[in-house]
Parts: C-alpha cells; sequence; structure tokens
C-alpha cells in the first residue's frame, strides 16, 4: 500500500505554527515516508524549514487573486490523500476544498474560530484536550497518526548563531535575558513602563543586560520600553527571523506575553516566564510535548492573577488582571529562572 500524501495547512502565525509542529511531527512519526506538503505564508517558510518535517513547503498569499488560483492548480495536480486544516479558517479551509482534496481534516464548530467553516471539512473532529497543540494533535490522530504529539527539534542556522553572539559580544553581552513585550492585541501586553523598571531591576541587582525584540509595527511599544529602562539601556534588537531564533535560543531566559517569540524560545528549548492575562494559559500557554499533557511544563513559570477574565477579545488597553502582576513577581520569577540553571 502506497504511503499517503498529506497537505498540511497552517498559513500563519509565529506562535501558531509553532504550535502545530508537534502535530505535524505525529504524522511524520507514524508514515515516515509519506509526503508532507505544508502550505504557508512566504513569511513564515524559514519557521516551516526549521522543524525539517515537511518534504515540500508550498507559499500562498491569500490577498493575491493571483497566488490563491496558482496554489489552487497546483493542490489538484498533486492528488492528495489527505488535508488537515490546523488553522481553522475560511481563507485555510477553502484551499483543499477548492483544490478537490477528497478527504478533508478540520476542527468541529465547538473547537474553530469562524462560524460555517466546518461545512467545508469531511472529517470535523470534536476535540476533547484543552491545550491547541494537544488539539491540533486530535487533527493528525484522525489522519492515522498513531500519537498526536511528538518532539521537534528546531534547527538554527550556525551562521546566524555566530552572527548574533558576535553582536552581543559587540556590547559586552556574554549572559542575557530576552524580553518580548509587543504581541499583537494591548490588552494581553504587560505595560511597557514595568518592562523598563524590570530592566533596571536586573541591571542592578543581577549585572544583566536584556536585549528587547520587537517587530513590525511594535516600534512605539519597544521605544516606551527603552525610556522607562533609564541607564538599564536593553538592546533593542529586530532582526530576521532566523537571526530573532539564534538569539531566542542562546538566551538564558525569555520575559514575555502570549506571543509568538515566547513560543518560539521554548520551542528551542529557553526557559521561559509567561505573564499572562485574558488569554488562558492551558489553553495557550508554553508547551514542551513530553510534559504533562494540559499542564504548563515544569520548567517555565507562568503569571496569572487569580482574578483573571478568559477572553480571546482584542482590546487597545492592557487588561486589568495583567495590571495585577507587579514587576517584583515578575523579577522574582526570572531570578528563580535564572538560579536554576546556573
Amino acid at each position: 500500500m502506497p504511503e499517503p500524501r498529506f497537505l498540511t495547512v497552517r498559513l500563519g502565525s509565529l506562535g501558531d505554527i509553532v504550535h502545530t509542529f508537534p502535530a505535524v511531527a505525529g504524522l511524520r512519526e507514524s508514515f515516515p515516508e509519506a509526503e508532507i506538503l505544508w502550505l504557508t505564508h512566504p513569511r513564515w517558510k524559514a519557521l516551516v524549514e526549521s522543524s525539517e518535517l515537511a518534504t515540500e513547503i508550498w507559499e500562498t498569499e491569500t490577498r493575491s487573486y493571483q497566488s490563491l488560483r496558482e496554489i489552487i492548480g497546483r493542490i489538484r495536480k498533486r492528488k492528495f490523500s489527505a488535508a488537515i486544516d490546523y488553522q481553522g479558517l475560511w481563507k485555510s479551509a477553502s484551499l483543499p476544498f477548492l483544490g478537490g482534496v477528497p478527504r478533508r481534516i478540520g476542527f468541529s464548530s465547538q473547537t474553530v474560530r469562524e462560524f460555517g467553516v466546518p461545512v467545508l471539512y469531511t472529517d470535523p473532529v470534536q476535540c476533547t484536550q484543552t491545550h491547541i497543540v494537544d488539539q491540533n494533535g486530535e487533527l493528525s490522530q484522525r489522519a492515522g497518526a498513531r500519537n498526536g504529539v511528538v518532539p521537534v527539534t528546531l534547527s538554527v542556522p550556525s551562521i546566524q548563531e555566530v552572527f548574533v553572539l558576535r553582536l552581543l559580544r559587540g556590547f559586552s553581552i556574554e549572559r542575557y535575558v530576552v524580553l518580548s513585550p509587543a504581541g499583537g492585541w494591548r490588552s494581553k501586553c504587560w505595560p511597557p513602563d514595568r518592562y523598563g523598571a524590570l530592566c533596571q531591576r536586573m541591571a542592578d541587582t543581577l549585572g544583566l543586560r536584556c536585549v528587547l525584540n520587537y517587530g513590525p509595527g511594535e516600534e512605539d511599544f519597544a521605544s516606551a520600553v527603552k525610556a522607562a529602562s533609564g541607564k538599564a539601556d536593553p538592546i533593542a534588537y529586530n532582526g530576521s527571523l532566523t537571526q530573532l531564533m539564534a538569539l531566542l535560543r542562546n538566551a538564558a531566559c525569555i520575559v514575555g506575553g502570549d506571543t509568538g517569540p515566547l513560543h518560539l524560545a521554548v520551542a528551542l528549548g529557553t526557559p521561559a516566564v509567561a505573564i499572562f492575562g485574558p488569554t488562558d494559559p492551558a489553553r495557550n500557554g508554553p508547551y514542551r510535548p513530553g510534559g504533562p499533557s494540559g499542564k504548563v511544563s515544569p520548567v517555565d513559570i507562568v503569571l496569572r492573577s487569580p482574578h483573571a477574565v478568559t477572553t480571546y477579545k482584542r482590546g487597545d488597553q492592557a487588561a486589568p488582571s495583567i495590571l495585577e502582576i507587579d514587576v517584583d513577581a515578575v523579577f522574582d520569577a526570572v531570578r528563580r529562572q535564572l538560579e536554576s540553571r546556573r
């Protein structure tokens, strides 16, 4: 019997792709000779490549009619056995549907993010797990994987590691903590003035200078953190994705909210101090395959107010619950992470 040919769809974004890797690794473990085509946005091709899970990576820009037309044609020609839509949106579910893939696996209406999407699936899966990684794994199991979730080791180009480490040594930095303060919606972001105060505490007490990572559109947030940091003066960094991976893998710790860079750092083996507000860490928190299912990894520390109300509604002001987490609590968590790994 020939090996199956899978089309896996996860177009973006950073943290969501990272949370899909263990599920695709489950497919690869059970079907080592299978063709696994991963469909993603061009921005994330290097990230998908780092997992070394896909036989091929296809790129598409969903805002381009020409790109969509081309990718649907490619899907039709390849004759896939099954498609797995790990994204659960109309734009992701429609591609294998229009491409004529006979078996299309995705989330049921209880889990899917956009109403009505499961009508495009032949196999809507009603998930029983809490964390999104485990839910993705349930889709892989429906496709025939023995284990829904399998550990993944991400590769980082050595040339990028050399570049980043030399760059930091130019600032006399050997051991460092990465801060990832922004992350899309402001309601799940700890305030920049507190990140600045944290930088000062780490400089004064631990003798560490922080590296402040930020992405496109987050310049104002990064500037506010630097302004609040005073003489601690964190290094602002916005390099390429592969350079970011090198930066994160060699960090002593990362501090951030429910953000893509934090989840990427965890996947690279870096201990995290995660500051959560409205989003639920049981569903979106740091995840390391092989750890206790549905629980935060013991490697990581998650801070969340007991008064937090879970919501995924995007707000433009810091949620009240995230404001209950003070600088002392975060600094203490960072110190514990650093002391446990000396």
